[in-house]
């Protein structure tokens, strides 16, 4: 969370955290603040001794049952402060802010009702980050996101049948997808205002593993528009395209790259989109509508394309998307591979495996052909 979406010190850390007390409300964030205690490593009644709390709170914290997100501004940040004195990951603790607003999303979702309008829904209220995204989904499928670092070898191992992920309960999941589902349906029909949370509804509800999501997700799927004229769409386009990849549908990511990025204000959402959703742009944004401004690239474009390095990978379902954007990135930035030598020389490696795999479209093949020609020549 940015300093921009912070509450005030001594406040409620968010509306919805404080007044949905629902079970699993600080499921991820009480998961989280385990594992780092853990790894430090630290017991629970020495964190509460330095924290000044009792064990029962600490306990409260890490189950969820008293969620740590709806603690005060001052006391989450005192938590915080205290792990890191203590040895914490320093890696670890700003993911504590991430999985608060991820039990945001859990709580505010499986707390809904009619009277509840969908603009108040926090997926509503401002673009999330790949590492935002996956920690909802950590919660939904058992798979740990990208950020959270492995643990160290000397990480002791828990007693008892404790928790290994903050994975909801059956029953909570299905719930959550349900409502999630409802909530992506109501935004269909307020147009414009309802752009931001249709989109990112409908990616997380790409990840329920029901037999009839692959359905529903084409159900959502709206006629793709030969040209880039609303940047709402044209990310609602691609998010889709992303999703339905997940499930074997290729056609349609590929063309989406066909129409999606057939021009220049298209190749620059395009970038834009990948910095901020790998975290690299840490503005925060109210909506999808800074894709399409050159003039918002507040993020370094090596780091970029070093991050976009690790998406050229066989196997990976937006593989070609993924080929699309740094042969992209390199057009637009024909120099980055002269100033880093040793990211060339993985470009170059990367680009030959692709190559020598085979399995792409002829479009994706002609670009990593000329990326193979580009690397060579550099």
């Amino acid at each position: 969370m940015t300093s921009a979406q912070r509450p005030l010190p001594g406040r409620s850390r968010t509306g919805s955290q404080s007044s949905c007390p629902h079970p699993q409300a600080g499921a991820i964030t009480g998961h989280l603040l385990k594992t780092i205690r853990e790894r430090i490593p630290l017991t629970q009644r020495r964190l509460a001794e330095l924290l000044g709390v009792d064990i029962t709170t600490v306990q409260g914290w890490e189950s969820g049952r008293r969620p740590l997100p709806s603690v005060s501004f001052t006391q989450f940040q005192a938590v915080r402060r205290q792990l890191l004195r203590c040895g914490a990951d320093a890696r670890l603790v700003p993911l504590l802010e991430v999985a608060s607003q991820a039990d945001a999303v859990i709580a505010h979702t499986l707390a809904l009702s009619s009277q509840r309008r969908p603009v108040e829904h926090p997926l509503a209220q401002w673009v999330y980050t790949r590492t935002a995204a996956h920690m909802i989904v950590w919660a939904l499928t058992d798979i740990p996101p990208a950020a959270l670092p492995p643990a160290p070898p000397r990480t002791s191992s828990r007693r008892g049948p404790a928790p290994k992920s903050p994975l909801l309960p059956t029953a909570e999941r299905q719930a959550f997808f349900s409502h999630l589902r409802r909530c992506a349906e109501e935004a269909d029909r307020l147009g414009e205002s309802g752009a931001l949370l249709r989109r990112q509804a409908v990616y997380l509800c790409s990840y329920d593993r029901a037999a009839d999501t692959h359905a529903w997700l084409a159900h959502m799927r709206r006629p793709m528009k030969l040209s880039f004229s609303s940047t709402s769409e044209w990310s609602e386009a691609r998010s889709l395209a992303t999703s339905l990849a997940r499930y074997g549908e290729r056609d349609v990511l590929r063309a989406f790259i066909d129409h999606g990025t057939s021009d220049d204000s298209a190749e620059v959402a395009n970038l834009n989109y990948w910095a901020y959703w790998l975290g690299l742009d840490r503005c925060p944004r109210a909506d999808d509508s800074f894709m399409a401004a050159a003039s918002s690239q507040c993020w370094d474009a090596g780091g970029l394309l070093r991050a976009l390095a690790t998406r050229l990978s066989p196997g990976l379902a937006c593989i070609e998307l993924n080929v699309h954007t740094v042969w992209a990135m390199l057009a637009a930035h024909p120099r980055l591979t002269a100033a880093d030598p040793r990211l060339s020389a993985d470009l170059a490696n990367r680009v030959g495996v692709l190559l020598d795999d085979g399995g792409t479209s002829s479009r994706a093949r002609r670009e990593l052909e000329q990326l193979h020609y580009g690397l060579r020549m550099a």
